[in-house]
């Protein structure tokens, strides 16, 4: 048994993890891929305990209640979506929210109210060379703060930095190109690292809706290096909630 302790940088919601963090941090547990599935929202400033299954599993609980369970799993994407550093730049500019009209602009990962080196501050947009406009693109260099023991990037940023590009893709419609802003919370996210990036190394992030079911939202995402090279791939499920529930205000 470990102790897991969120830090209040760490928010996704004001009051509870960021989702893609959440699941990095249990799956430092996990050799090699893992499948991670959130059951609760995390909550911040809190000592939690990620314990070992008898099957292999792991639990992050919080006392008795069980906030999320993680397994070894095998991540293979149907498709890639890549993007140049250009394109995800421009890319950029076409961010899906103005920062006044966010839905969570505190977020660790996207959150424009975060400053440079404290947030993650990656803003997706859609790729123009994609005539429907459902994929998305952004740029992210990893800041120093963000390294582990061995001077590259931490892995659980990497599942960090994968996890809202693949939430505003769910909001993509397959069809039309259009776009919603429907309330979402991750649910699962599976995540396969292939390489760990230095900071201050410019990375790419593309993002892509693959299906909805009811009010479950699935969409995958991809993490490259400035030269192309694939560093981390990623497989989510999120929810539609009411927004209070995305703000913490409603069970």
């Amino acid at each position: 048994m470990t102790e897991i302790i969120i830090a209040r940088r760490f928010c996704g919601p004001p009051n509870s993890g960021n989702g893609g963090y959440v699941c990095g941090r249990l799956a430092r547990n996990i050799p090699g891929a893992a499948e991670i599935t959130l059951r609760a929202p995390p909550p911040l400033d809190t000592p939690l305990d990620a314990v070992a299954a008898e099957d292999g599993a792991w639990e992050l609980r919080d006392g008795a209640k069980v906030i999320a369970t993680g397994r070894a799993a095998s991540v293979e994407l149907a498709q890639l979506e890549t993007a140049s550093l250009q394109e995800a730049r421009a890319a950029e500019l076409l961010m899906l929210f103005e920062p006044r009209e966010h839905p969570l602009p505190n977020c660790f990962v996207c959150g424009p109210a975060r400053a440079q080196g404290d947030g993650l501050r990656i803003f997706t947009g859609p790729l123009k060379r994609r005539a429907q406009n459902a994929v998305l693109a952004a740029t992210w260099t990893p800041d120093p703060n963000l390294a582990a023991e061995d001077g590259l990037v931490a892995p659980e940023f990497l599942w960090s930095a994968l996890d809202c590009p693949t939430g505003f893709a769910c909001n993509c419609n397959l069809q039309s190109g259009s776009y919603d802003k429907t309330p979402l919370l991750l649910g699962r996210m599976s995540a396969r690292v292939e390489a760990r990036p230095r900071p201050g190394a410019p990375c790419i992030i593309t993002a892509w809706p693959t299906g909805r079911d009811g009010r479950k939202r699935t969409a995958d995402a991809a993490l490259y290096d400035e030269a192309g090279t694939l560093l981390a791939l990623a497989r989510t499920t999120w929810i539609a909630v009411e927004r209070d529930v995305l703000l913490g205000r409603a069970s």
